[in-house]
């Protein structure tokens, strides 16, 4: 008996296991630029994961203001006519409020995901917690002294770097898809692709992968 395209859509695939499911880079960065949401920062948001030899998140961490430091109170300005009221004196970047997060004794050996190459004192610290790794979105900032001293320290130390590129441009975080008990989705059913699209669902957070366009501007956070 041939079956309506609603009773195969209902039927299809569900004695296989998923085929569309993220592989752990794509898992890792899109969490790096999930965790970044968190960020106050009004230009920048940066996010990081630490991920351990087992593919164990051991921390996260985002671009903000330390501890104790009102995120009302202390500057968000890139750049002021009084010096000290810079963000720059102030921010905490990703990288480093993920290493000092750790819910571990140390990441050593462990791979970072995060969504700008670290600035050198990111590097500095990246390298003496012992990550060996680093897995990067954009390089926008590649012509800058900071980026290229980083390069230069990680060579010397060590520590790999490669840029991520992403399979899909967005993923859709659709919390009415749980709502959905057994529907087949087509392939890739987190991506944003027109073909793939969840019509009835609700998204509640595009997060986009793709890389930003080389800006020199000011530094960033």
């Amino acid at each position: 008996m041939s079956m309506n395209p609603d009773q195969q859509l209902s039927e299809c695939n569900h004695n296989y296991k998923r085929t569309s499911y993220m592989d752990w880079d794509e898992y890792f960065m899109a969490l790096a630029f999930l965790v970044a949401k968190r960020s106050k920062d009004p230009v920048t948001q940066v996010g990081a994961c630490i991920v351990d030899n087992e593919n164990r998140i051991v921390a996260v961490g985002y671009n903000g203001m330390p501890r104790g430091c009102s995120d009302n109170e202390f500057p968000w300005q890139k750049t002021s006519k009084n010096k000290l009221e810079e963000k720059k004196l102030y921010v905490c970047h990703a990288e480093v409020n993920a290493i000092l997060s750790k819910n571990c004794s140390d990441v050593k050996n462990c791979r970072m995901y995060v969504g700008l190459f670290p600035c050198n004192e990111c590097a500095k610290i990246i390298i003496q917690s012992g990550i060996k790794t680093i897995i990067y979105m954009s390089d926008k900032y590649d012509y800058k002294i900071k980026t290229i001293a980083a390069k230069r320290m990680f060579d010397a130390a060590n520590v790999e770097y490669r840029q991520y590129t992403p399979k899909n441009k967005k993923i859709v975080i659709d919390f009415n898809e749980i709502n959905h008990t057994g529907v087949c989705y087509p392939e890739n059913d987190f991506s944003t692709n027109e073909s793939n699209c969840i019509e009835d669902g609700q998204a509640i957070s595009n997060l986009s992968l793709s890389s930003p366009k080389k800006s020199k501007s000011i530094d960033d956070a």
